[in-house]
């Protein structure tokens, strides 16, 4: 894909009154224990949303007072697990909340082989998260870091060397088994979501190998969760929102085979 500009300035009024109706729905249960996901784990895929205690933050889209891990919650994961379904033998979790939000703490993590978590420039984490998550990952878990950008940058580094002091990120191309678990893409040119800033994929790999197993995927400069709420909506073209489905089946694809 190439170059261009977020386009989303003529549906401005109506776009702020349904995120403003979003972020009530989920703040009302931010900072407890939210329910999600099947009642009982029965084995399908279900896609897992890591919430972060941060509460309100002002300046997102719009101004709104905003919850950031839980941007373009439920509908991007549902709209994702539609398009998973429809092109793969894989049986997802379907339900209207669109998967299972867990803190980095929670054992249930460990049955989630695929976490995405959004805006992570607003991210951090206590000693248990910290154990949590190193746990995980070393486990075999896959994590996406999505929806950011600029000098958010800088906190995705700090709250990684938390987890993993010596790793580091390491910038990835078309090139990699994971841009070819499902779909072949062929290139990771895409139109700037954070215009003009340029988006840019990272990953992190087990003992700094890139030929290793990769541990997590960072989206920067970029929010593909996005792409995956406003899916026939009209405001994105579908050339660059079906990129976006790409990616992420092949997130989901990768982290079930590796």
């Amino acid at each position: 894909m190439t170059c261009g500009v977020r386009r989303r300035v003529s549906a401005l009024a109506v776009a702020v009154l349904l995120a403003s109706g979003a972020a009530a729905a989920v703040g009302g249960r931010a900072d407890t224990d939210p329910v999600s996901g099947p009642e009982v784990y029965d084995g399908r895929f279900v896609f897992a949303r890591i919430r972060y205690a941060f509460g309100y933050v002002g300046g997102g889209f719009a101004y709104r007072p905003d919850l950031p891990w839980a941007h373009d919650y439920p509908t991007a994961e549902r709209n994702l697990m539609r398009i998973l379904e429809d092109i793969t033998l894989i049986d997802p979790y379907m339900g209207r909340d669109g998967g299972a939000i867990l803190m980095l703490d929670d054992p249930d993590l460990f049955m989630h082989p695929f976490a995405y978590m959004s805006e992570p420039g607003y991210w951090t984490l206590s000693d248990a998260e910290t154990v949590g998550l190193r746990n995980y990952l070393r486990k075999g878990g896959f994590l996406i870091f999505d929806d950011f950008h600029d000098e958010h940058w800088f906190n995705l580094e700090a709250q990684m060397r938390k987890v993993f002091p010596d790793l580091r990120w390491i910038e990835l191309d078309a090139t990699h088994p994971v841009y070819h678990s499902f779909f072949d893409i062929d290139s990771l040119e895409f139109e700037p979501m954070y215009a003009p800033a340029i988006p840019i994929f990272y990953g992190l790999f087990e003992d700094n190998d890139p030929n290793g197993r990769l541990l997590s995927v960072a989206n920067y400069n970029n929010d593909i969760g996005e792409y995956w709420e406003f899916d026939g909506m009209g405001w994105l073209t579908i050339d660059l929102t079906n990129e976006a489905y790409k990616l992420g089946v092949n997130y989901i694809m990768y982290a079930l085979t590796h």
